[in-house]
């Protein structure tokens, strides 16, 4: 038997093909395919904004673990972890990165030119070093135990990975998205919703936005961090 099959609960939610996710867990509660809210329309970039918010929550994750390895820590469910950069890679890279905006996106930009047209070759580098940076994070949660040689390199690895794409997605968020939109007539702009909606429907059977939030929202479950109280910062000065 093989490792994938020797452990089912992690891939269940994944298949290799493309890197699609078999959103079985997320539409299980919904009883079939995750639909609109009628009348409800998103425009092709706020869907992009959208997957940007979805994809902060698994930073979150990141910079969590990361701190835990930096302090010592690897008895916590590595396993999740590692569904963890399955998830952004089936979501972020292969769906998010590549489909929308290295196909979609980035040309459309170039072609515009301007200041954002510049930063694209810096993005798709960027994108490039994230995917190398989730193969390792996969790898090394392959087991479901993260070995204490792995946990500083790891640890290295995560906060560098969150430091990147915070500022990465801020930029997109903030300057390149409002230009490629702004370069677009409104024709063009209800002609790309369309074909973003085709694409998503093609990886995700519905909406991603629902789907993925739901993959995070258990994997945050899995290891202690679905309390947003949590996070509540500390009182000045103690």
């Amino acid at each position: 038997m093989d490792q994938d099959q020797a452990r089912p609960s992690r891939r269940a939610a994944f298949v290799g093909a493309g890197g699609a996710l078999v959103a079985g867990l997320a539409l299980a509660g919904c009883g079939g395919k995750t639909a609109k809210t009628p009348g409800v329309e998103v425009s092709a970039d706020e869907g992009l904004m959208r997957g940007h918010a979805v994809l902060r929550r698994i930073l979150v994750i990141y910079r969590e673990a990361a701190g835990w390895l930096a302090a010592g820590r690897t008895d916590f469910d590595a396993g999740a972890l590692g569904l963890a950069g399955d998830l952004f890679r089936a979501f972020g890279e292969d769906f998010h990165e590549r489909q929308l905006q290295e196909q979609q996106v980035f040309p459309q930009l170039q072609k515009a030119g301007g200041p954002a047209a510049a930063m694209v070759p810096v993005l798709i580098a960027q994108h490039n070093r994230g995917r190398e940076i989730t193969a390792f994070v996969r790898a090394r949660c392959e087991t479901g135990k993260i070995a204490p040689a792995d946990a500083a390199g790891l640890a290295h690895a995560l906060q560098d990975f969150a430091r990147m794409y915070e500022a990465h997605a801020a930029i997109e968020d903030t300057v390149v998205f409002p230009a490629w939109r702004q370069s677009l007539t409104d024709q063009e702009r209800q002609a790309v919703a369309v074909q973003f909606q085709k694409i998503e429907r093609s990886h995700f059977d519905g909406d991603a936005f629902g789907v993925v939030g739901g993959q995070v929202a258990q994997i945050e479950q899995k290891l202690g961090l679905a309390d947003l109280a949590g996070f509540t910062a500390g009182a000045v000065g103690t």
